[in-house]
């Protein structure tokens, strides 16, 4: 009867998606369901909620109370009008959207949030409660065999849930008048004091550095989903936070970042097992983009079953069974699926109405607030890099890693600040963290087109390679990986790189010990190297090939797969590259690829493979691929379903295997008849 209860991250905040109960139901289960839901706002009476006290606690009282009424009816099994059932359902759709209102106030990362939107929960709680007071008066508690007592309890509710004083608290509302002071100074570029940022962080209960990275994380994701008005001032919000962050709080906590990692990793081993065809619409048969369930528990995308039901159809469209209800529930596990499916295969949900994830729009920052926030948390980063303790120096260097994640003003401001030199000499540390921390940051700072430029005009391609060779630890070689991909991406820069002695060994090293994560960041830094023709012969020199064909082999991971063949694509384009493929006998089990392969991508790359083997090593390529019966199939299947680029490169193979057996055919001809006219002489 009642709704599995919504995880917190898992359902928009200020969003409640509550259900009414059907009209057939007993009262008995509607009754015992009424229990439960009480029962289940009482319990947040030992919730700490840091705004909304008393809003919260005289709501909360009200409805403990209520549930003495209903477990009296329960117990003693009375007979309830029909009348009183009606009420009783109004009673669970409110009491619904409490335990969902209460749940946002109590949420975790959500109290500056919920602070700035005072007065907006204040009129929620107090329609709610006038909701209650309303069913009270028209339940006909006369027609209700309970005791005197119970019966003047109910009535007290409803008197009191009538006349109850809901309204902002005076100490929220003296809070927010600082924290909106704050912001307004930010916008002049004045500096905050720390004793107001201290002061503001207490009223909240924000003790720890966690608790303010959740309140970080929190309005990250509210400015992506939240509306397009409120943005700037999330924004100036979200830089308020951080640079509370980076002020108050020395200590580093990093609890969160293991249980991230495994939930990433999580997402990966769920999306494996998936077929992608469960991502689209039963209707429109497109990617869902907003995925809802319907009473039957099938799931469609909102758009398509509004437009269904709104043509006026009342049956479910993929089981042709009635529907009870027309709510329509979000399917978000579902929906958090496909866009780590569709950000996993470079896909994109551009229909979708909501902002994306898109970084461009971090170019300019989303206030005056958040752009001033920013200079001045960066500039404290540099003077914690260069003069800190070490506890401060990895504290820094860790906050610039997350800051530079994935907000392009945010790089900027912290490679203008002067972040990237402290950082370079970071990596000589003997200190484990602190290295992983300084290289991570570099590798986000690495992303933008400055950040390049400074650590290659400040010498730091020998720390970086430092690292990769002899890193403090695996990560760190697989992160200093990964920034010499993103360094390798400037045209101008891959010769050096190449050139440089230990940078392409390192790279084969570390595709030999890494792990999954770190042999893909290898493999397509050595790919952005080998953009440069001058590299390709030094890549073949240092054993990369052979090391690849066992890679794809012994893998499954498509992802590695199509990168590893990309490579060698590449490679096969010279000379050398092609014959060292071929004295591998490697041919064989590019076709079991090109066979096999669900991803297109490592199809053309296959067969750019098999192109340049036949034109770089003639009828030794030519003729193993002749002799296998799947090849000419796999290549007909790409002239139809591949990209253009593709379609051209198979058809183009097919050809030459044509000429083949037609010569092939020719000569055996040729030899049959010389053989049957000189028996016929002799």
């Amino acid at each position: 009867m009642i709704q599995k209860r919504f995880d917190q991250i898992d359902r928009r905040i200020f969003s409640f998606p509550a259900v009414h109960p059907c009209e057939a139901v007993s009262p008995v289960t509607l009754l015992s369901s009424l229990i439960i839901l009480s029962q289940n706002i009482s319990d947040y009476q030992s919730n700490p909620f840091a705004t909304q006290r008393r809003n919260a606690r005289e709501t909360i009282r009200q409805i403990g109370i209520l549930v003495v009424f209903f477990e009296e009816i329960h117990d003693r099994g009375l007979v309830v009008p029909e009348s009183a059932v009606l009420c009783f359902s109004e009673l669970h759709l409110t009491f619904q959207k409490i335990r969902f209102l209460l749940e946002d106030c109590s949420r975790e990362g959500a109290r500056l949030w919920i602070l700035m939107k005072s007065e907006m929960v204040a009129s929620q709680f107090r329609v709610l409660i006038r909701t209650v007071a309303t069913a009270l008066d028209v339940l006909p508690l006369d027609s209700i065999d309970v005791c005197g007592e119970v019966k003047e309890l109910v009535e007290l509710v409803a008197k009191q849930a009538r006349k109850a004083k809901i309204e902002v608290d005076p100490d929220d509302e003296r809070a927010m008048r600082r924290l909106l002071s704050v912001l307004d100074g930010l916008e002049k570029g004045m500096e905050p004091e720390f004793q107001i940022l201290k002061w503001l962080l207490d009223y909240l209960e924000i003790k720890t550095w966690n608790d303010c990275s959740k309140e970080v994380k929190f309005l990250e994701e509210q400015c992506v989903e939240g509306e397009e008005r409120e943005v700037p001032f999330l924004t100036s919000l979200l830089g308020f936070m951080c640079y509370c962050r980076g002020r108050i709080f020395d200590t580093l906590e990093l609890e969160g970042q293991n249980v991230e990692q495994t939930d990433v990793r999580c997402n990966m081993e769920i999306l494996s097992c998936l077929n992608p065809q469960d991502f689209r619409c039963p209707i429109s048969l497109e990617l869902m983009i907003d995925p809802v369930t319907v009473s039957t528990g099938q799931t469609y995308d909102r758009s398509s079953i509004q437009k269904w039901l709104k043509a006026g159809h009342t049956i479910c469209p993929k089981t042709g069974e009635k529907l009870t209800s027309t709510e329509l529930v979000p399917n978000t596990n579902l929906r958090k699926l496909i866009h780590q499916f569709c950000a996993d295969n470079g896909a994109s949900l551009a229909k979708t109405g909501k902002k994306s994830h898109d970084i461009t729009r971090t170019i300019v920052p989303g206030s005056p607030a958040a752009a001033e926030a920013m200079k001045f948390l960066s500039r404290l980063l540099v003077r914690k890099l260069i003069f800190g303790p070490s506890e401060q120096k990895n504290k820094a260097a860790y906050e610039i890693r997350l800051l530079a994640r994935s907000n392009i003003y945010n790089r900027s401001c912290l490679i203008e600040a002067g972040t990237i030199p402290p950082l370079l000499n970071l990596l000589y540390s003997f200190n484990k963290s602190i290295q992983e921390n300084a290289i991570a940051a570099l590798l986000k700072l690495s992303k933008h087109a400055s950040g390049k430029k400074v650590m290659l005009e400040s010498g730091g391609l020998r720390s970086i390679l430092a690292v990769l060779k002899r890193g403090m630890s695996l990560e760190a070689r697989q992160i200093a990986a990964a920034t010499i991909f993103y360094l390798s991406s400037v045209k101008g820069y891959r010769k050096l790189i190449g050139e440089t002695d230990e940078a392409i060994p390192a790279l084969v090293d570390l595709i030999k010990e890494g792990t999954l994560c770190g042999r893909k960041n290898a493999v397509v830094a050595l790919f952005g190297l080998v953009l440069y023709p001058g590299n390709r012969q030094r890549v073949i020199d240092a054993g990369t090939v052979p090391l690849l064909l066992e890679t794809v082999a012994s893998l499954d991971k498509h992802e590695l797969v199509t990168d590893s063949v990309a490579l060698l694509a590449t490679l096969a384009e010279s000379f050398d590259g092609a014959i060292v493929i071929l004295r591998a006998a490697s041919l064989p089990l590019i076709t079991r690829i090109l066979q096999y392969s669900t991803s297109q991508v490592a199809k053309e790359h296959c067969v750019s493979i098999l192109l340049c083997c036949c034109n770089n090593g003639g009828d030794e390529a030519i003729s193993v691929l002749a002799k296998d019966p799947s090849v000419m199939s796999s290549l007909y299947s790409l002239t139809t379903d591949g990209t253009a680029q593709a379609s051209k490169k198979a058809r183009s193979l097919i050809k030459i295997l044509h000429k083949f057996h037609e010569t092939s055919s020719s000569g055996q001809g040729c030899q049959a008849l010389t053989h049957e006219q000189s028996v016929h002489v002799w």
